[in-house]
């Protein structure tokens, strides 16, 4: 995620949480004193649940659950969500978790929080560092998790100060891109799991200054293709390579044509990233095996970039594999796949319009659109509701600043997958509970 170039002194004072920044937008939803007060009231016991809420974040960072994975965390979700009157659905698609509080009359907002951790070996050195060996919430699915309860929490005991019906959804296996489809495909909307949304709202802890909002209006997240290649050769005896069709030098001849794509097939104005990071071949020096597997990933924003550059990579797979005489073409396999994520400009506005209200303009900042992927929009699209999808910052300020000043983000700062990543608690779960509660307030009805 990168500043755009435009006022890029006024939004970097707001990246490392100095004064400054870009205003959040007007439209309707955050103004008036009379819900300002609503708010304010649902707001307020958030202090004496805070200790709960770091308790529950640190606890969830101990023992991170894979995709599909998230039965314990799944099961205190539930619990809580019980506790607080919601209808609780659980089970879905395996591990997903629905809770609906029916408030009257009103639309139907949706907050989404992923609650699935990564196959990573954690290095923070934090006392509540993960317990489980090669797993690890590198992703802040855990600071998700526990913000959505905080502000379910609060939505619930405030009812009185809303009208409509809210819907908090715990999704499994964000980061393989199976877990929204799965909650669909169980019938999420279509049995009546939950009642279909007019707005589905989320966030994403990231790694820059926390007590800071960052936004991005249009495709904020990039799609996502990750492709398996298998190039066919025919082995044989390393000391006799005229009689075997080579895989590897087919496969690495691809690997070096395929970063071609993007620098001579995708236009300077347009947005693209091709990524190899994987090849397996062989198991000893001297036979030339039968095939070659390189896995790859692709970047795009828009589906005409898109599905030029996936046809690029497939011709290019093709051609190396018949100019290497090849006897069978390479296979290729979608191991998964994101859509772009595409935030509604009017929902934007509005949320931001409430956020202002709440923080100041000068916690919010514009960012560019970011290379990673989400599978969120596939629960408006199913709904044919809008989207809104922002960053929530979770880096300690002053760590932040400083790398900031130094020039040194990229080297002092560790990105999400990071086996570093490590978001502070405090304010990171204040205003990530301070954000969904007040989002969902700017679109359900005033009592």
């Amino acid at each position: 995620m990168g500043h755009r170039d435009e006022d890029r002194e006024t939004r970097t004072d707001a990246a490392d949480g100095r004064d400054g920044g870009h205003p959040g937008g007007g439209g309707p939803g955050g103004g008036g004193a009379d819900a300002a007060a609503d708010r304010d009231a649902v707001l307020a016991p958030l202090d004496d649940r805070l200790d709960d809420l770091v308790a529950l974040y640190e606890d969830l960072h101990r023992h991170p659950e894979l995709s599909f994975q998230e039965t314990r965390t799944a099961a205190e979700v539930a619990r809580r969500l019980t506790s607080w009157g919601y209808d609780v659905t659980t089970g879905i698609a395996g591990t997903g978790v629905t809770g609906v509080l029916r408030n009257g009359s009103g639309p139907v907002v949706l907050l989404r929080a992923d609650m699935d951790a990564l196959p990573v070996t954690e290095g923070t050195g934090l006392p509540y560092a993960s317990t489980v060996p090669g797993v690890m919430h590198a992703c802040g699915h855990d600071v998700h998790v526990s913000c959505l309860l905080g502000a379910a929490d609060l939505l619930a005991a405030g009812r009185a100060h809303w009208s409509g019906t809210l819907v908090v959804l715990f999704q499994p296996a964000e980061e393989n891109g199976g877990g929204a489809r799965a909650m669909l495909a169980a019938g999420l909307y279509t049995e009546g799991i939950v009642p279909t949304p007019d707005v589905v709202l989320a966030q994403h802890v990231a790694p820059f200054g926390a007590g800071l909002i960052a936004y991005c209006p249009g495709a904020c997240m990039a799609a996502a293709d990750s492709l398996k290649i298998t190039f066919h050769g025919s082995g044989g005896h390393g000391s006799r390579p005229e009689t075997t069709v080579a895989p590897i030098v087919m496969a690495a001849s691809f690997v070096q044509r395929v970063q071609s794509v993007v620098a001579r097939e995708v236009a300077p104005g347009e947005r693209a990233v091709v990524t190899v990071g994987s090849f397996q071949a062989g198991d000893t020096a001297n036979v030339i095996p039968d095939q070659a597997v390189v896995k790859l990933s692709v970047r795009t924003f828009d589906e005409a970039v898109r599905s030029r550059v996936l046809g690029a990579i497939d011709r290019i797979a093709r051609a190396e594999a018949e100019a290497s005489g090849a006897k069978r073409s390479p296979e290729t396999v979608v191991l998964d796949d994101f859509p772009v994520t595409f935030n509604d400009a009017r929902t934007l506005r509005q949320v931001n319009s409430a956020f202002t209200g709440l923080f100041g303009e000068q916690r919010l900042f514009a960012y560019d659109p970011a290379s990673g992927s989400e599978d969120a929009g596939l629960l408006a699209t199913a709904a044919g509701a809008p989207l809104y999808y922002w960053w929530l910052g979770g880096w300690d300020p002053e760590s932040f600043h400083t790398a900031f000043a130094a020039g040194r983000l990229a080297q002092d700062i560790p990105s999400n997958h990071s086996p570093r990543f490590a978001p502070v608690p405090r304010p990171t779960l204040t205003m990530g509970v301070q954000a969904l509660a007040t989002a969902a307030l700017s679109r359900l009805e005033a009592p």
